[in-house]
């Protein structure tokens, strides 16, 4: 989870699912995982194997179809699949008897095979199907599902929430944050299995920005522009090294028809403020063009009460800071996304992409500050106005070509990425003091910061495909990345309405940052039940921090490996473990690298670290699956140099600094459990427990950070498919006490719902979502470290209301559209 406690522009950033003091030992967990190891000894029935290949009536292939074994009778589902993308499939099955091939894409006609007859161990090749497109405009097309679908394979899990509840009235942060083991919090940080460090990507391509920009992106886009959402707890090779929890890639539909579709949404939401959004997306598609534009604008606005209790044990005694404030934020978003491709033929493509966003917004805090004063009944009192505004604008612009080799499905794609980022941020922090009732005799002084920021980023990168039959596939690929900001900030101060003098503090920083990695990656079968891929990818990153005010250069340069592996046994038609392990990295963002220091009020300050290092994740992980549905996963992260934020006290100043810096190590033990049930045809749920034990251990200046934890988290969510076209969605979450670092933080849950209401033949939507409905997601957080003995309590609007009104239009024929691949990390590390 993250936590963002602010006096001022300043804000703490807490990344982690972690725990109360409890005494569970490890080797609990690996009694645990020694049980479930041995599950995999369970004798297995033969497997019969299902192949072919699906076509469309112009006998080209049809990439991501839908295809099920269903029951001859019953036609209930065995087990099913989706085509890569040659179009072919392979479906393994245990159960004999009499049975159908139906196979689904949008924009066709649903195929139903003859009924066949299949034996236990029997392998059966229906060659090439042919489906047929659909006349029928797709909007007038239905897809009515209780709750999303969910494949599992060695390397990722696929939610499909196409034609969902999920999709209908929510955000692409709404979805996100309810797919199997990801936590969104208040901010929009968004969390896997329980830690930080995930990398978001668009159609596996990344998407360059921080997370502020990429919470505010995520919540004007609307979940009925996405097909699936891929997670992937522990990366393959040809994935960058970068992020330490794993990827989320989220799959936006593609065109299907030889004409327009797209949405309209307007809506908005109040929590205190009042915030409108709207949009709209069109793709269209012309002979061999497909091209897509989304151009959506949304506001965001939130206030945050905040109370920190502040205490110093001085020689005379004890002095206390008591500290309310409320901090006013508002924000105004735009951001544009449009591609086009170009099918020279049925084997080559070529596109481009651009991406062009601009945000500006304002925070005003008002902060009141009594002291105590040990000997004396004497009180201080010091007033903080901090008004600042921001602005932001984003360009960025990328090149692909994808080229089919041969039938085989030999593949080579190229990406070549170009981004331009410019920040200002003006602030202006006005303090006040006092001694006891004298406010009208205060002393004044205002400190000033303008702060510049600009960053360049082009990468490329190339991918080759090679499969060899019989399930082998080969993939290598080289990748470079060239970074350059220059972060300026100016800081004065001025005495009462004097003049502002330059202060010492301000610093000009240069970061340039250049990394070449290559990756091979190979994946094969040891046997018909047991399949593998292994890889290996290294990075080589040449890294220069200079400060131009102080005059001094921070050079790094390293080489590092960062193997995987996967291994999935298919013990029965109903169970299988999947394992897999790899090693990965998290590079500190920009902004850290930066010796500034920044003023929140006259006695509290932040102060960059350019000795920040890299933190190593080596992560391992087994994940039982039964009937496809159930997953009970058990994993282990050791991260060596692990950069967390510390709170660092001077007694006799009374002034408290927090920084970033690097610890020694942390290590995590993770349980998760995803239940669905379906209770009636229009009742379904979707339950997860995720349980943590953390430990924690590092040099913190003259003091020993060493703690371990137990923590846990449950979410259950209830979808009602109800009469007279209305959905209904009811979702609770609890999360125990947990610890980051040197801070506790207490417990906390709450409770969500929405309904949403068709009309129109389902072309039009009215949604109704309620946050917060209790008012419970309260932040608590201590720390008691060392000499320090501070306690915040931090409630953001999260209570209210929000309504969309959705459009949904489409026209044309059905027609085949290839897939590609994208790039890079660098812009997630903006922020």
């Amino acid at each position: 989870m993250a936590l963002l406690f602010h006096t001022g522009l300043y804000q703490i950033t807490q990344t982690q699912l972690i725990s109360k003091p409890m005494k569970i030992s490890i080797q609990v967990f690996t009694i645990f995982f020694a049980f479930l190891l041995g599950v995999s000894n369970v004798a297995a029935k033969e497997i019969s194997i299902i192949r072919g290949q699906v076509h469309d009536q112009k006998g080209e292939a049809l990439p991501f179809a839908n295809v099920m074994l269903v029951d001859a009778q019953s036609e209930s589902m065995i087990t099913g699949a989706v085509t890569d993308e040659s179009g072919n499939f392979i479906l393994e099955s245990s159960r004999s008897g009499e049975f159908k091939l139906l196979v689904s894409s949008i924009g066709f006609e649903t195929f139903k095979s003859e009924t066949f007859q299949l034996n236990a161990g029997e392998k059966k090749d229906f060659g090439a199907l042919s489906i047929t497109e659909e006349i029928a405009a797709l909007g007038e097309v239905t897809v009515r599902a209780n709750r999303p679908e969910v494949i599992i394979e060695p390397d990722k899990t696929t939610v499909n929430i196409e034609g969902t509840v999920m999709a209908e009235g929510n955000t692409a942060l709404d979805v996100i944050g309810r797919s199997p083991g990801i936590y969104v919090d208040q901010e929009g940080n968004i969390n896997l299995n329980g830690r930080s460090g995930v990398t978001v990507m668009i159609n596996d391509r990344q998407t360059y920005m921080s997370a502020a920009d990429l919470a505010n992106f995520l919540r004007a886009m609307p979940a009925e522009n996405i097909k699936s959402i891929e997670i992937i707890n522990n990366p393959s090779s040809r994935f960058d090294a970068e992020g330490a929890a794993g990827v989320v890639n989220i799959k936006l539909k593609k065109n299907n028809i030889d004409g327009v579709f797209g949405n309209v949404h307007v809506g908005g939401q109040y929590n205190g403020q009042f915030a409108p959004n709207t949009g709209v997306t069109v793709n269209v598609k012309k002979g061999k063009w497909t091209n897509n534009a989304s151009l959506n604008y949304s506001e965001y606005a939130v206030y945050n009460d905040l109370e920190i209790l502040r205490n110093f044990q001085l020689a005379e005694g004890l002095s206390v800071f008591d500290q309310d404030s409320r901090i006013t934020t508002r924000g105004k978003n735009l951001f544009f996304n449009g591609g086009s491709d170009y099918e020279i033929n049925k084997n080559h493509s070529l596109g481009v992409s651009v991406q062009a966003s601009s945000s500006n917004g304002t925070d005003i805090s008002k902060a009141l500050t009594q002291v105590s004063n040990p000997g004396t009944t004497d009180q201080n009192f010091l007033r903080s106005i901090n008004d600042s505004e921001n602005s932001n604008y984003r360009l960025f612009g990328n090149f692909h070509y994808v080229g089919l080799l041969d039938s085989l499905g030999t593949k080579i794609t190229t990406d070549v990425d170009f981004t331009k980022m410019h920040s200002d941020a003006a602030a202006t922090l006005s303090n006040s003091y006092w001694l006891n009732d004298a406010e009208d005799q205060a002393s004044f002084d205002r400190i000033r910061n303008l702060n510049n920021m600009d960053y360049t980023i082009f990468t490329a990168k190339v991918d080759f495909t090679k499969p060899f039959g019989k399930g082998r596939v080969l993939e290598t690929g080289l990748k470079g990345s060239w970074v350059k900001s220059d972060n300026d900030l100016d800081l004065s101060r001025s005495i009462g309405e004097g003049p502002f003098n330059p202060d010492p503090n301000s610093n000009r920083f240069i970061y340039e940052e250049n990394v070449l990695a290559a990756y091979a990656s190979y994946k094969s079968k040891f046997s018909d039940k047991v399949s593998f891929q292994a890889g290996l990818r290294g990075e080589y990153s040449d890294i220069l921090g200079t400060s131009v005010t102080l005059e001094q250069e921070n050079a790094q340069r390293y080489f590092d490996l960062f193997p995987s592996m996967f291994v999935q046994h298919k013990v029965s038609k109903d169970y299988q473990i999947i394992y897999n392990a790899n090693r990965r990295i998290t590079r500190p963002n920009y902004r850290l690298l930066n010796p500034f220091v920044f003023y929140i009020d006259p006695l509290t300050t932040e102060r960059g670290n350019p000795n920040l290092r890299p933190q190593y994740a080596h992560n391992i992980e087994m994940n039982h699956v039964v009937k496809g549905a159930y997953q009970f996963s058990l994993g282990y992260a050791l991260t060596t140099d692990v950069f967390q934020q510390i709170f660092e006290q001077d007694q006799e100043s009374r002034t408290t600094t927090t920084f970033n810096a690097n610890l020694d190590r942390s290590q995590n033990i993770n349980f998760r459990a995803i239940v669905p049930v379906e209770i009636t045809s229009w009742w379904n749920t979707s339950n997860m427990l995720q349980m943590n034990h953390a430990q924690w251990k590092s040099q913190i200046g003259d003091a020993l950070l060493d703690v371990s934890q137990f923590s846990y988290m449950a979410r259950s969510q209830h979808n009602f498919i109800l009469p007279k076209g209305f959905k209904a969605e009811l979702i609770g979450m609890y999360m125990s006490p947990m610890l980051w670092g040197q801070a506790t933080i207490g417990a906390m849950g709450g409770i969500d719902a929405g309904v949403t209401k068709s009309f129109a033949k389902d072309k039009l939507t009215l949604t109704v979502n309620g946050t917060d409905l209790l008012r419970t997601q309260v932040i608590r957080a201590d720390v008691q470290f060392d000499q320090i003995d501070t306690f915040f309590r931090q409630y953001r609007s999260n209570q209210g209301v929000r309504l969309t009104l959705r459009y949904k239009f489409a026209q044309g024929e059905s027609f085949r559209v290839s897939n590609r691949s994208g790039s890079t990390e660098e812009r997630d590390r903006l922020n």
